[in-house]
């Protein structure tokens, strides 16, 4: 078994010379074997000159964007290779560049999937006092944000639909970019709406999923957000059309795709 760590970075020189460490020494502890897939989406600090400093002493598959392009197609990039390199048995695990993601949660998200899981969510809200450094107004609009996805797009299990730290089996990921194709990630263009179309889709095929507890360390945080957030506003409410749009939306998609697979 091998442990895929997928980072997209975009302006990340001071999270990263402190995050890349601490997944290796992790990951090294429980004796993972670990290839960690950084894309490098544009930057115009020094992020490209670390990670190519990094590659010679850990494990790292780099990609880079010359432009900046936005999380949407980092996301796809990582994923799409991720599935190309990993085997049946393997693991992926998505998390921020930032350093607001603690690399221990990873230890429980391993063991999940290896108990029969294909997702596993690092959620804020298993329990409260989750976050830490994060405004009232940036709590209040995710609380908002994940209500309404669990209004539009309610899946069993799951309470934190925007958080982008997750587990995956190596066989899920597979399993959808063979299916979807190019469409494995539609709204490349719409900010942080791909983390909930990646999960919406995979909910689709009747991916089995489940949550930890995790604590969002945005005290730890270098720079600013990078969210607009009106442009990933627009992108829920495109994708409650797509899903339910009649005329081969992503639930009749799913439908036939099911019926083929069954015959």
């Amino acid at each position: 078994m091998k442990i895929f760590v997928l980072l997209p970075a975009y302006n990340e020189e001071k999270s990263i010379l402190k995050l890349i460490p601490e997944i290796d020494k992790v990951l090294k502890a429980e004796k993972f074997d670990y290839q960690i897939i950084i894309c490098n989406d544009g930057s115009n600090d020094k992020t490209s000159e670390l990670i190519n400093r990094f590659k010679k002493k850990y494990a790292i598959t780099s990609i880079n964007h010359n432009l900046n392009r936005g999380l949407g197609e980092t996301s796809r990039d990582n994923f799409e290779k991720a599935a190309a390199i990993s085997k049946k048995g393997d693991i992926i695990i998505r998390m921020d560049a930032d350093n607001t993601h603690d690399p221990k949660y990873m230890i429980d998200m391993i063991d999940k999937i290896q108990n029969g899981f294909d997702i596993v969510i690092a959620s804020r809200f298993v329990r409260s006092k989750s976050q830490r450094g994060v405004s009232a107004y940036r709590t209040f609009i995710s609380l908002g944000a994940n209500i309404f996805m669990k209004v539009f797009f309610p899946i069993k299990n799951v309470r934190d639909y925007s958080c982008g730290y997750r587990g995956y089996s190596a066989e899920i990921i597979k399993k959808s970019i063979f299916i979807y194709g190019n469409s494995f990630i539609q709204l490349k263009g719409l900010g942080f709406t791909c983390t909930l179309e990646k999960l919406i889709k995979l909910n689709l095929l009747g991916a089995k999923i489940t949550e930890i507890p995790f604590i969002l360390r945005y005290d730890r945080k270098q720079g600013k957000s990078k969210m607009i957030g009106s442009i990933t506003t627009l992108g829920y409410v495109i994708m409650v059309i797509m899903y339910y749009w009649p005329f081969d939306g992503w639930l009749v998609y799913s439908k036939k795709i099911k019926k083929r697979f069954k015959t």
